[in-house]
């Protein structure tokens, strides 16, 4: 079973991000097209512990985080981050994203 998890850390305030749409999406080559997958929204931890395992033949992800609502208040020069990333079949897949509102940085968690 291959799985992909996220959350959100909001680095400006050093708490979690709660609120922000996250949408998953899948392709089985580089050359392939983009198919959404499913939907989710950060919980009061910044996390979505919901999203869909990616189906089979799967090779690449991207997760689009819809971060311009969430940081609105205190202005956003990045409306929307898009992180695509290579799965490898059976493994679990933790990408974490820290947010600021004039930056943001992702790496491959446990």
């Amino acid at each position: 079973m291959t799985s992909v998890s996220t959350h959100i850390l909001d680095t400006s305030v050093g708490r979690p991000a709660a609120g922000v749409a996250v949408h998953l999406s899948v392709r089985p080559g580089r050359d392939a097209p983009w198919t959404p997958h499913g939907t989710s929204t950060t919980d009061a931890d910044g996390r979505c512990k919901d999203l869909p395992e990616p189906p089979e033949g799967t090779a690449h992800v991207r997760l689009d985080f819809a971060v311009e609502p969430y940081l609105a208040r205190r202005g956003a020069f990045f409306p929307e981050v898009a992180v695509v990333f290579a799965v490898t079949p059976g493994e679990h897949h933790h990408v974490p994203l820290l947010l600021n509102p004039f930056g943001y940085s992702v790496y491959r968690g446990s």
